[in-house]
């Protein structure tokens, strides 16, 4: 999570990447772009947005050496060599262009840029962003010819979001320079995280928190609901998130215990917990901080809606985990053969 404020842009050059996999080639500029002001006041917010919201941060990965990381060793070099900003900035793109081994792999605009006051936390650095834009909008440009004016269609760049970016903070802490990712196409994610970057989530309390809510996310969806049905799945969820803001450290035993009550379904979660961590190649502690920022972001992501297939919808409350309990009852009509929800409740809201 960054804030902008005070952030600059000191470099910024613009290349094409094309496609090796059906022989596009890459374009290179020489130069960086010269900004008017319009342009500039618009491109800032536009590259460094995406970074505003974010919790999660990565750290540079190599199966023998982070030293031999590709982006890790040009990112030192610009942080370094002022002068070889442009070349490097071209080898960037040709790494780019080799991890592009299939037609899926999208051709589009590669920029790079140098920029200053970044504020992530409590430090205030430089920083480089290396975006990829693959998808161009279509725009109406008027003009005027013969005392009169026409229009035309042209491509250009939306300055809503960027496809894919990454900001590598010149910040490191005991695993490596600090780095953030967006990718809002990600329809390859191996290429852009794994395979350009090469870069692994952070080994900290954001991260450990992500994991253990999307382990129960993924439970409560593959194991709960199909075996329990919808309320016993956001019931579960309710109460994972209630676990989460009360305690400031998260035991798994402790959390096993206080989540279920049958031991079935304790033997259910440990079970679908080693075919979780064997699917992600991750190993969850038994025992981590837990990251308030992670809690509030993934609990506004969960849905606790109730749908059923007569067109009506219950939606649970959940910052009330026991309500469903107490007051939502599920059953069986012998008669009409159809499963039903009995709502108490003392008056309508």
């Amino acid at each position: 999570m960054i804030s902008r404020k005070n952030a600059s842009i000191s470099k910024f050059i613009i290349h094409k990447v094309g496609n090796k996999f059906n022989d596009t080639k890459n374009a290179f500029s020489d130069k960086p772009v010269d900004f008017d002001e319009a342009s500039y006041e618009l491109m800032l917010p536009f590259l460094l947005r995406p970074f505003g919201n974010l919790v999660q941060s990565y750290r540079f990965n190599h199966h023998a050496n982070i030293a031999l990381n590709e982006i890790n060793s040009y990112a030192t070099q610009l942080f370094n060599e002022d002068e070889a900003f442009v070349e490097v900035s071209k080898h960037i793109v040709t790494h780019l262009y080799e991890q592009s081994t299939s037609a899926q792999i999208k051709t589009g605009d590669v920029l790079i840029v140098m920029f200053e006051g970044i504020e992530y936390g409590e430090i205030t650095t430089n920083a480089i962003g290396i975006f990829k834009i693959e998808n161009k909008v279509n725009f109406f440009q008027t003009y005027l010819e013969n005392n009169s004016y026409d229009v035309l269609v042209q491509k250009g760049i939306s300055s809503k979001k960027v496809d894919k970016g990454c900001l590598i903070l010149n910040q490191s802490d005991t695993e490596g320079n600090i780095i953030l990712s967006v990718d809002n196409n990600g329809y390859d994610a191996q290429y852009w995280t794994n395979q350009f970057l090469n870069i692994k989530y952070a080994d900290d309390a954001n991260n450990h928190t992500q994991q253990y809510i999307e382990l129960c996310k993924e439970f409560s969806t593959e194991v709960l609901k199909t075996s329990y049905g919808a309320q016993e799945q956001n019931t579960f969820l309710a109460k994972t998130i209630d676990f989460f803001k009360e305690n400031e450290v998260v035991n798994v035993e402790r959390f096993k215990e206080e989540l279920f009550e049958e031991e079935k379904q304790i033997r259910e979660f440990e079970d679908y917990k080693k075919e979780f961590e064997g699917e992600q190649n991750i190993v969850i502690r038994n025992q981590f901080d837990v990251a308030e920022k992670v809690v509030t972001k993934e609990k506004r992501k969960i849905k606790t809606d109730i749908k059923l297939d007569t067109n009506i919808q219950i939606k649970l409350d959940i910052d009330a985990p026991d309500a469903s309990a107490e007051y939502l009852e599920r059953g069986y009509d012998d008669e009409k053969k159809m499963h039903y929800y009995k709502v108490f409740f003392n008056a309508e809201a």
